[in-house]
């Protein structure tokens, strides 16, 4: 059985929907058999770690324990989706205060038991403030963490392929940056359909300008339209793409999607959100987006977004001043 690598993968919240999945994925797609799953509720945990032992993997070396040191010790890469679940009418943003506490947490006890780690990628709501906030308490370099973002941008391929009524993989390119969400950015000047540049099909008999507006909705509504649908938050398809980017991380294949990470130049600067990125055992690095010119005002609306949640965090106390982020992680300019 061939592996990406025999480097330690933790994942965080195994016992969760979308944790579980993540680590079956993880297996499935042969990262690594050095698998430890972490998650405070021992019971559900446990049941996890039996399921996955039922499956009759081969090769795989998997633990699981509710003790943090325990699972981040050793640990090269880490995914976590160890936040609160977000339910029915709520919105990303009202599970702020308390998963910025979590993750808080989390990003000290990376610092304390695996600062060795190679790559970190934070998955729960809202994952631009949870990751930024990982990012400084755990002293990692920016290229470090990553975030994940690429489900505004798969819902559009999505949303599109349905539209148009063809295969989804006719549909190319499809991008979302800026803040994972209601406020995100989405760009119709990247995408083609059948070859077609989408932004030539927009206002035509084909995508009319009313379409395209709703489609748009569907997009920055679609982890609602989930909730709304089964009863819960989206599971499989978080799982799924994350464990696409720790894989890339890790030398595998280039990661297809924009990814969360850390902002700093071209007029965004101590922001984590979403940016047309590579992925690979260096880590993860940005590239500067240019897109139409209503597009980047859309940008930077979701960048201003994102800068006063990160505010209202500092005003709780979570976040430091951003003048004192450099003391914490001298990692952060």
């Amino acid at each position: 059985m061939e592996f990406l690598t025999n480097e330690k993968l933790t994942i965080v919240g195994a016992a969760g929907m979308i944790g579980s999945n993540m680590a079956q994925t993880a297996i499935m797609m042969h990262l690594t058999p050095n698998l430890c799953l972490y998650d405070p509720y021992a019971p559900g945990l446990e049941g996890v770690a039996e399921e996955l032992f039922h499956c009759g993997f081969e090769g795989m070396n998997i633990t699981f324990t509710s003790d943090i040191k325990e699972a981040l010790t050793g640990a090269k890469y880490v995914v976590s989706s160890g936040g609160a679940a977000r339910k029915a009418g709520m919105t990303r943003e009202d599970l702020l205060k308390g998963n910025a506490a979590i993750a808080e947490e989390f990003g000290k006890n990376v610092k304390a038991y695996c600062p060795d780690v190679k790559h970190v990628v934070v998955i729960f709501n809202p994952a631009d403030i949870t990751g930024l906030i990982t990012l400084l308490y755990s002293g990692l370099k920016p290229s470090q963490v990553t975030t994940l973002a690429a489900l505004d941008s798969t819902r559009l391929r999505s949303e599109l392929s349905k539209h148009f009524g063809i295969a989804p993989d006719k549909i190319e390119n499809c991008r979302t940056y800026g803040g994972h969400g209601e406020q995100m950015a989405v760009y119709a000047s990247t995408a083609k359909v059948d070859g077609k540049p989408l932004i030539d099909l927009i206002g035509t008999e084909a995508l009319s300008n009313d379409q395209w507006a709703e489609i748009q909705t569907k997009v920055t509504k679609g982890g609602a339209n989930i909730i709304a649908l089964r009863g819960r938050s989206s599971f499989q398809s978080p799982a799924y793409v994350s464990i696409e980017m720790i894989a890339a991380a890790m030398g595998g294949k280039p990661f297809r999607w924009p990814a969360g990470t850390y902002v700093h130049s071209d007029g965004f600067d101590h922001i984590m959100m979403a940016m047309e990125t590579e992925i690979n055992k260096d880590g993860v690095h940005y590239k500067k987006l240019n897109g139409l010119p209503q597009e980047e005002a859309k940008l930077k609306e979701s960048y201003a977004h994102l800068c006063h949640l990160r505010d209202e965090v500092i005003e709780m106390g979570v976040l430091p001043a951003i003048s004192e982020w450099h003391g914490i992680n001298p990692n952060i300019d």
